[in-house]
């Protein structure tokens, strides 16, 4: 079932069932009260990542308080997405939409690696998970992906599991054409690698290329940014043997 766009959506902490009635945080009474000018009695719909998604009424008890109360379920919580996307970071701004634009595009965890000429760093996950939650209330999605701590390419591959095919973006591969590799790729288990802007160092590229789950791919004749590369990538593996297929 699809999304209702034309209805507000909210990220909501708080379990969902029918008749439960929960308080609005205090940004989502600004944002109702004040910024929408939500009467009472009209509704939005909710959802936590559990539970589906849920209409929801509003009331006001006092001037200062909000109160949601699940009327119905508008729809069933899905499987959330098996694909990790594994990414260097960026500076904050560029961070920020790469974070939301993969969970636009699909990506079920996000693995922030530090790599040898990464130029931006993670200084707060929670920053993180609001890019993840604010890109999923503005897009429908209801399984909220994962965000996991920073880890060092050379400690994250020893115990990745085998089973797990990385793929990898290698601006040096000799062709141009991504579709040939992805289509001959047989396990439904992956994750995406997108390097920084550097690129991956000649060390980090050899010890890509030893691993046998490991796969490389060209995105196209022209050098792109670390971003734009990773909305690329991610399009084309839907496309080809993702969740677009």
């Amino acid at each position: 079932m699809r999304a209702n766009y034309r209805m507000q959506r909210l990220f909501v902490e708080a379990d969902l069932s029918r008749g439960r009635a929960f308080e609005a945080s205090k940004d989502q009474f600004h944002y109702l009260a004040n910024v929408l000018r939500a009467e009472e009695g009209s509704d939005v719909l909710v959802f936590n990542g559990r539970d589906g998604e849920w209409r929801a009424q509003l009331s006001y008890p006092t001037r200062k308080r909000l109160l949601l109360t699940a009327t119905e379920q508008t729809r069933p919580q899905p499987a959330p997405s098996d694909l990790h996307y594994l990414f260097a970071p960026l500076k904050v701004g560029r961070l920020d939409y790469l974070v939301q634009k993969a969970v636009e595009m699909g990506a079920g965890l996000l693995q922030p690696v530090m790599t040898q000429h990464v130029q931006g760093k993670i200084t707060s996950l929670e920053r993180i998970e609001a890019n993840v939650i604010e890109a999923a209330e503005q897009c429908g999605i209801l399984a909220i992906p994962q965000v996991t701590a920073p880890r060092r390419l050379e400690d994250l591959l020893p115990d990745w599991p085998s089973d797990r095919r990385i793929i990898y973006c290698d601006e040096g591969h000799d062709s141009q054409n991504p579709l040939p590799t992805l289509n001959a790729i047989r396990e439904s288990k992956l994750a995406l690698l997108v390097g920084p802007e550097g690129g991956f160092s000649d060390g980090e590229r050899s010890l890509l290329r030893a691993l046998p789950f490991v796969t490389p791919i060209p995105l196209g004749p022209r050098i792109l940014r670390a971003d734009t590369a990773a909305v690329a990538a991610l399009a084309v593996i839907q496309a080809a043997i993702g969740d677009w297929k």
